[in-house]
């Protein structure tokens, strides 16, 4: 039974409040952190479950008044009936969408991974314009991002940029964005007005900790070297760029953005680190239902997910059939109403396979 379950949730979310008040636990920062992450999770649920219970219990007493026979009573007690059912309801579809199963990811940081396809230079130029898309969103919401590496092409392309957006449910907000992504515009170089398609690919990681995935000094070779430019400019004198080789999974990371070679090492490692939990999490979604594999996709670089129409004014998401217009508005990063579609669709989806889940 649902309710069982979260009679359970909430005498656990007490006992750790109980503990949480314990000298011991507020002496050991680590069990402080654990706590409060668990009980960040499991608040939401039993507050809403309080709520209900206490709905149910005035809606009973409303029905009781209202069934007494006291004509007087009836007419006012059923307009209270009337609001109690339809707050009971909403309280009883937020719980069933706190009960979904979580992506244990969702809270994480990202790392978004965004490189050029098919199409040349004009490739490279969309491949910029994704990535000041995805700045510009995590600046309208006050997300912390940084480029942490960039291969520009001189001519205001990127051939592969690397970004860090570090604020918490980052995740939970741009996985969906992890595919193909494909324009359909004139490109500036092209003289006879032919609309050419291209390509770029983005891969969107959660950001790891190293309590998610430990690396062994002894499976990396860390080989250092001088950075150079564009154009095989020197960048700095000095041997500060940093390629990691995981032995184990054959990765390679080279990161040259930073003159300090501590920094590009730091950089370089948060970035291996990240690779190798998506390799984990793509080996899971190998195992996962269709649903989640065509929504949040299997982790292959190859799937199409999304065309940008510039003569149309179109932007389109293939795995929901969505049609958005204002391209200028999408690329300045006003991409939130795609989002919340894409993740009010898997959700409607999710619960639509979970079946009737209600608490009773």
């Amino acid at each position: 039974m649902i309710d069982a379950k979260l009679i359970e949730i909430a005498a656990q979310y007490d006992a750790m409040n109980a503990e949480l008040l314990r000298p011991e636990t507020a002496a050991d920062p680590a069990a402080l952190k654990r706590l409060g992450k668990e009980l960040a999770q499991i608040e939401p649920v039993v507050s809403t479950w309080r709520d209900l219970s206490g709905i149910r219990k005035e809606l009973a007493e409303a029905l009781e008044m209202r069934d007494s026979g006291d004509d007087e009573m009836h007419d006012m007690a059923q307009e209270e009936v009337r609001k109690l059912e339809s707050r009971e309801n909403e309280l009883i579809e937020r719980l069933r969408v706190l009960l979904l199963p979580r992506d244990p990811n969702d809270e994480k940081s990202v790392i978004l991974e965004i490189r050029a396809g098919t199409g040349g230079d004009e490739a490279k130029l969309f491949a910029a314009e994704l990535l000041r898309m995805y700045l510009r969103f995590a600046e309208r919401h006050r997300m912390p991002a940084e480029v942490l590496h960039a291969e520009e092409n001189g001519i205001g392309g990127i051939g592969e940029a690397i970004v860090e957006i570090a604020s918490r449910g980052a995740y939970s907000r741009l996985k969906f964005e992890a595919g193909v992504h494909r324009v359909q515009r004139i490109p500036v170089t092209e003289s006879s007005g032919r609309i050419h398609t291209s390509t770029a690919t983005v891969a969107v990681m959660p950001e790891a900790e190293e309590v998610d995935i430990e690396i062994d000094e002894k499976d990396i070779r860390v080989d250092v070297y001088r950075s150079t430019g564009h154009g095989g400019q020197s960048v700095n004198t000095t041997d500060s760029a940093v390629r990691i080789t995981h032995m184990p999974s054959g990765l390679v990371v080279a990161i040259q953005d930073e003159k300090s070679q501590i920094k590009n090492k730091a950089k370089a490692m948060a970035i291996l680190r990240s690779r190798l939990l998506d390799r984990e999490r793509a080996k899971a979604a190998a195992t996962e239902s269709a649903l989640r594999k065509s929504m949040v996709g299997s982790g292959e670089r190859s799937e199409k997910v999304r065309t940008y129409n510039f003569p149309q004014d179109r932007l389109t998401d293939h795995r929901i059939g969505l049609d958005l217009h204002n391209l200028p508005g999408v690329m300045d990063g006003d991409i939130d109403k795609l989002i919340d579609a894409l993740s009010n669709t898997y959700q409607a989806q999710l619960l639509a396979s979970l079946g009737d889940g209600s608490p009773a």
